[in-house]
């Protein structure tokens, strides 16, 4: 089969082809495992934080990608639960141990065994993928392959994100960054919560723009003061700097949660910049997002049929892979960036 590889850590501003074509032998399924022919993957930012070493794959050669769409050619002894031609998606969640108190209460993306899809695992830049029966979602007929793959990681992991604000009907909800996760939220929030207003900060007047055409109240620069003070706000950025801005636009008790799986480095001193009284007092709160639970997928995707939401997004071929990390890694963005496999 045909994947793109990552062999080594590298710095992408330096490298800007960071994975390699290569032919590898199509993987068989184990025990409780299926085999799925890919269509589609999506292309997101945790990827960069793979190839830069932030959050390093525990072998190399490894194969990226973890917003998979495609049909079960195979499935493994005792693996029953779907047929053959069905069509599954597999996301951010491999495996994990299955026996901890985490796992236990539907809180296996806090399990100490928690591993990764194109991290810890081969992922979905490639014509096939094995996984375990568990780990893999029906999707609903309404979404194409290209529609559903980023659902199953800007959609799930914004999905988690929105609950754990604790959002309550009428409050304001800010969202510092838009790219693939917080332009499906948006949309959720303005489904769930319809006497919410959303208010949005990003650096690219572009992304500011596309926010005003899904339904923003209002718009503005990362370092602009909102209107109003707002109650929940979620950070969908890589860096420090909206953290920190995010903070002096937090009403009293608000609530900032950090959808992120790591932070880039290169603008950490801007958290010398925090002021006591202006970013922190008066009982605000930071939460940090911990990968996503099987149960958000499955929710979500449920969710995104009935609303429905269908997300914004680029195509690229599997080849050209790396020109979609490199205008990730720039910020060139307009929704979600999905590779076209099948």
């Amino acid at each position: 089969m045909k994947a793109m590889i990552l062999n080594r850590i590298t710095d992408l501003q330096k490298n800007p082809a960071p994975l390699d074509l290569v032919e590898m032998p199509i993987p068989e399924p184990g025990d409780g495992e299926i085999q799925i022919k890919i269509t589609a993957c999506g292309v997101c930012h945790t990827e960069l934080d793979e190839i830069e070493g932030r959050t390093p794959p525990p072998f190399f050669p490894i194969i990226l990608g973890h917003q998979v769409i495609g049909r079960i050619q195979k499935n493994g002894v005792n693996a029953s639960h779907f047929k053959i031609g069905d069509r599954v998606g597999v996301a951010w969640i491999f495996s994990s141990c299955g026996e901890c108190t985490y796992c236990l209460n539907g809180n296996e993306n806090l399990c100490p065994e928690f591993k990764a899809t194109g991290r810890d695992a081969h992922g979905g830049y490639a014509e096939y993928l094995v996984v375990p029966e568990i780990s893999a979602f029906p999707i609903p007929e309404l979404f194409s392959d290209a529609e559903a793959a980023p659902l199953l990681c800007a959609g799930a992991i914004g999905y988690r994100s929105l609950a754990l604000t604790g959002l309550v009907d009428g409050e304001n909800l800010g969202l510092t960054g838009f790219g693939a996760s917080a332009h499906l939220v948006l949309k959720m929030a303005r489904h769930a919560f319809p006497n919410t207003q959303v208010l949005v900060f990003a650096r690219s007047e572009k992304e500011r723009h596309f926010a005003r055409e899904l339904g923003a109240a209002w718009a503005g620069d990362t370092t602009e003061e909102s209107p109003e003070k707002l109650d929940c706000i979620i950070d969908t950025t890589p860096v420090w700097k909206p953290v920190v801005e995010a903070l002096k636009n937090l009403a009293p008790g608000g609530r900032l949660v950090i959808n992120a799986i790591r932070k880039e480095e290169v603008d950490k001193n801007y958290l010398l910049k925090l002021n006591y009284p202006i970013h922190l007092w008066m009982e605000k709160e930071i939460k940090s997002v911990a990968n996503v639970a099987r149960r958000d997928v499955s929710e979500f995707l449920k969710l995104a049929a009935e609303i429905p939401i269908k997300p914004e997004f680029q195509e690229y071929a599997l080849a050209d892979v790396n020109k979609a990390l490199v205008e990730l890694k720039q910020q060139k963005i307009r929704g979600a960036k999905v590779l076209q496999i099948g």
